[in-house]
């Protein structure tokens, strides 16, 4: 059994993986054997991630406020609290907060046979954001 006390120290996502203000918490990472790795990803109103993908899929669950997600040439949709989204592998996708409100989300995702966990591609823009169904509530 292995017990880490507080984790680590929330780090500010990098802005090649970024739009706006996103901030990560740690909460699994790959080691001895496991390729699990979870983080609580804290966004600010209108941040989000750029297009990526995962080499074995990801799973995101909202834990709190409201955000959008959006596959490749699919709808934008409004995701809420216990929602849970699950990106295929290989899937171009994107996530983050609504214009108006935060949004915290855990993500989840077994990284690949050389411990990458994604690739990421370009900004979404704000064409492609503002694309979004009117948030209510």
């Amino acid at each position: 059994m292995q017990v880490t006390r507080h984790g680590i120290d929330t780090a500010a996502g990098p802005s090649d993986w970024f739009t706006g203000a996103v901030y990560i918490d740690a909460v699994a990472a790959p080691s001895n054997g496991s390729r699990l790795s979870t983080s609580s990803v804290h966004f600010t109103p209108g941040a989000r991630t750029h297009w990526h993908t995962h080499p074995n899929g990801q799973t995101i669950y909202v834990t709190e406020g409201v955000g959008l997600a959006q596959s490749r040439g699919g709808q934008v949709e409004v995701i809420r609290p216990g929602d849970r989204v699950f990106f295929e592998p290989g899937e171009d996708h994107w996530h983050g907060a609504a214009p108006t409100r935060f949004m915290t989300h855990l993500a989840m995702l077994e990284v690949g046979d050389d411990g990458n966990p994604a690739t990421w591609g370009d900004h979404v823009t704000d064409e492609e954001y503002e694309a979004a169904p009117p948030i209510d509530g």
